[in-house]
């Protein structure tokens, strides 16, 4: 089985069993979420394909920890005029770990 899920504006492909790392969903860890916005399912029978969503297909998942991406570096500089900029970001995340599709 097989499903595209919109997650906090990103759509990302899921499967039972895997981890991902998606944006920070305010839930503690070791607690069970549920995504209703489901815009793709497949599984043996055929695909089914929403418009947006499907109505009858959800994913329970379950948040295994918080953590933060690696850092992104933005550096601006304009040559000969002493002008230079260093800023650093992490993205804040969430490991989630899909337990069921249906």
């Amino acid at each position: 089985m097989l499903a595209v899920v919109d997650i906090l504006g990103q759509q990302f492909k899921v499967a039972e069993n895997e981890k991902h790392y998606v944006p920070k969903i305010e839930a503690e860890p070791e607690t069970e979420i549920t995504f209703d916005s489901v815009l793709l399912y497949t599984d043996e029978t055929g695909t089914k394909i929403g418009t947006p969503f499907l109505t009858d297909v959800k994913v329970q998942a379950k948040v295994i920890e918080h953590v933060k991406d690696d850092k992104v570096i933005v550096f601006k500089k304009k040559r000969r005029k002493s002008y230079r900029r260093l800023k650093g970001h992490r993205q804040n995340l969430t490991r989630i770990e899909v337990i069921k599709i249906g």
